[in-house]
C-alpha cells in the first residue's frame, strides 16, 4: 500500500460553514432512523442507545454488533464527533468488504462485525496495543498506516474527526488537521459507513456526509 502523508491545514472547519448547504445529516439525535445493525437487522438495541443526542455503544455482555448506515456511498467526505471512555476502542468503517457473524463458546447469541478499512478510535493514553503499534492508534488506518503525531483530546473529551474518500486516495483528519493520506484498492464500488462496538462505551454525534 502506498502511503502519502501531509500537514496542510484544513480550510473549513468541521462546524459552522463546513456544514453549509451540501453536507447531509446522518442521524437525527433523538432516534436511530437511517442505522441498522451491520447484516440487516434492526438496530441493536441491546447494544447500542441514544443518549443526550448520541449513539453510544454498550459494553454489553455476551454478545454485541456493529451498526451502519442503511444507505452506501462511493465517494464521500464523511465528518462526526466523538468521545471515548477510559481504556475504550472503537472505530468507523468504510469501503466495507463483508460483514461477519460469529457465537462466541457456548452463548447462542452472535457478534456481527463490518470487515474493511477502519478509521481507529481509542484511548491512546492507555492501549497497549496502540503504544506498540502506531498504526493502531487513534486516526490510523488500523493495522495498515499510522496516523501522525495528532492533536488527540484525552479520554472522555470531544474530538472531530473525517474521513474522506476520492479513490483510489483517502484521507483521515483530527481536530482540523490532516493525520493520513493513503490510498485503498479493495475494489468496493459503494459502501455502508460503519460504527464499532468494540465492548466499550463511545458516543457519536453530528454525524454528516458530503458526496
Amino acid at each position: 500500500m502506498r502511503e502519502r502523508f501531509g500537514r496542510r491545514p484544513l480550510l473549513i472547519g468541521l462546524t459552522g460553514a463546513a456544514f453549509s448547504q451540501d453536507w447531509q445529516t446522518l442521524f437525527d439525535g433523538t432516534t436511530p432512523t437511517g442505522w441498522i445493525e451491520v447484516t440487516g437487522k434492526p438496530f441493536p438495541e441491546n447494544c447500542w442507545k441514544i443518549e443526550d443526542g448520541c449513539l453510544k455503544s454498550l459494553p454489553v455482555k455476551p454478545t454485541f454488533q456493529d451498526i451502519r448506515t442503511i444507505r452506501t456511498f462511493r465517494d464521500f467526505s464523511f465528518a462526526f464527533e466523538w468521545r471515548i471512555a477510559p481504556g475504550g476502542n472503537s472505530g468507523v468503517k468504510y469501503l466495507i468488504e463483508k460483514f461477519d457473524t460469529w457465537s462466541p463458546k457456548g452463548v447462542q447469541s452472535l457478534h456481527a462485525r463490518a470487515r474493511g478499512p477502519e478509521y481507529q478510535l481509542t484511548d491512546d493514553e492507555a492501549s497497549e496495543e496502540a503504544k506498540r503499534d502506531p498504526s493502531k492508534g487513534t486516526a490510523s488506518l488500523y493495522g495498515k498506516a499510522a496516523a501522525l503525531a495528532a492533536p488527540i483530546r484525552r479520554a472522555g473529551e470531544w474530538n472531530e474527526s473525517m474521513i474522506v474518500v476520492r479513490r483510489p486516495v483517502v484521507e483521515h483528519w483530527l481536530n482540523g488537521r490532516k493525520v493520513l493520506e493513503t490510498e485503498i484498492r479493495n475494489g468496493v464500488e459503494s459502501s455502508a459507513i460503519a460504527l464499532q462496538n468494540h465492548s466499550s462505551e463511545c458516543w457519536f454525534r453530528s454525524l454528516r456526509i458530503k458526496e
